[in-house]
């Protein structure tokens, strides 16, 4: 199995995983073949990638951090709590604490030690997979700092809805597929002020909750909004969701630009590390998310191609290699396994687009 973007999915490939619409719509079962219907129908729905078993990936299973039914599920909730009415003024304590509960208990019932978001996701729906991919992945940081109990949950209440306040800011704006003028940009930065001011108004919420809505556009060196707030005046829950916010931000494709690549972002936001992030934070980062996720099409110093087939804990940054292509880009007659943690020879110098 592995992840393809769909403009380069080829006809009669069998789909791997089965994908589902926030209303619930079946929109492509698992074992299906792709035709030329099927991946126009997709591209309307404006799914951007989709999962394929082909002969390259045969035996390639991705790992799941959370159950792909639990984080489809949750995502429909969030949808459908953010669409009431209601939601411009208080939001329901105790469903959303549900909800985190939920995702805690699926996150430690497996090894979080290397994470991948495996979901696939329509460009449509990117408020709602934002919001819960956020919140797992500053649950997974909070809990390598050693964040636990009421703590970590209200870091991940905080982190699913720290985006609450765009309720209040025009779709028009948030969907526009072209650079936002100062104004619109203005208008978008109030989410912050706007989400505090809804969860202020909702009981059964601790304060952590709402200064994450507040600050999570802080950044450590003063230059963030909506205060211009630094160092210690940042608290940790906030500085763990600024950094998940910024990386499932950059590593999704949105209207208007294509996603970076896992490992582009990781250093990136090393690179920025003690400026815009907090250290101790940017590291429990790097040292839990996959840098090449499994099924990632790589390709090696040495020439040769391959797919990632799994990844190394205590190297994140050099996971195991199924080499399917020699130097001269022929198939290899012999599988060939390369593990980089143990062959300090080999390295991954780009992605290979398959």
């Amino acid at each position: 199995m592995r992840r393809v973007r769909l403009n380069r999915a080829l006809v009669g490939v069998p789909v791997a995983r089965t994908i589902i619409s926030l209303d619930g719509i079946v929109l492509l079962s698992a074992g299906s073949t792709l035709t030329e219907e099927i991946i126009t129908n997709l591209g309307n729905y404006k799914i951007t990638e989709i999962y394929i078993d082909d002969d390259y990936s045969k035996g390639i299973s991705v790992p799941e951090t959370v159950k792909e039914e639990i984080i489809t599920d949750v995502k429909a909730q969030i949808k459908r709590i953010m669409s009431m009415p209601s939601i411009k003024i208080s939001v329901d304590s105790e469903k959303i604490i549900g909800i985190v509960n939920r995702l805690v208990a699926s996150i430690l019932e497996n090894d979080f030690i290397i994470v991948s978001l495996s979901d696939i996701r329509s460009i449509d729906d990117y408020t709602y997979s934002h919001s819960v991919n956020v919140c797992i992945f500053s649950l997974i940081i909070s809990l390598s700092l050693g964040i636990k109990g009421k703590k970590l949950r209200d870091i991940g209440v905080g982190a699913l809805l720290h985006d609450i306040g765009k309720v209040m800011v025009s779709e028009d704006i948030l969907k526009k597929p072209s650079a936002l003028t100062m104004e619109e940009y203005a208008e978008v930065q109030k989410h912050t002020v706007y989400g505090y001011d809804i969860l202020k108004n909702s009981p059964g919420f601790h304060p952590t909750v709402r200064m994450i809505a507040l600050t999570h556009h802080e950044r450590i060196d003063g230059s963030g909004y909506p205060y211009n707030l630094k160092n210690n005046d940042l608290s940790m829950p906030s500085r763990i969701v600024a950094a998940a916010d910024v990386f499932d931000a950059l590593t999704t494709d949105r209207v208007y630009r294509k996603k970076m690549l896992p490992n582009e972002v990781m250093e990136y936001m090393a690179s920025l590390a003690g400026k815009y992030f907090d250290k101790a934070v940017i590291n429990a980062l790097i040292s839990h998310i996959a840098n090449f996720p499994v099924g990632t099409a790589v390709i090696l110093n040495s020439g040769e191609k391959g797919l990632v087939i799994k990844n190394n804990p205590r190297m994140p940054n050099r996971p195991v290699i199924r080499v399917v292509l020699d130097e001269q880009g022929q198939a290899v007659k012999k599988s060939k396994e390369v593990d980089l943690s143990k062959r300090l020879e080999y390295r991954v110098i780009d992605m290979w687009d398959i």
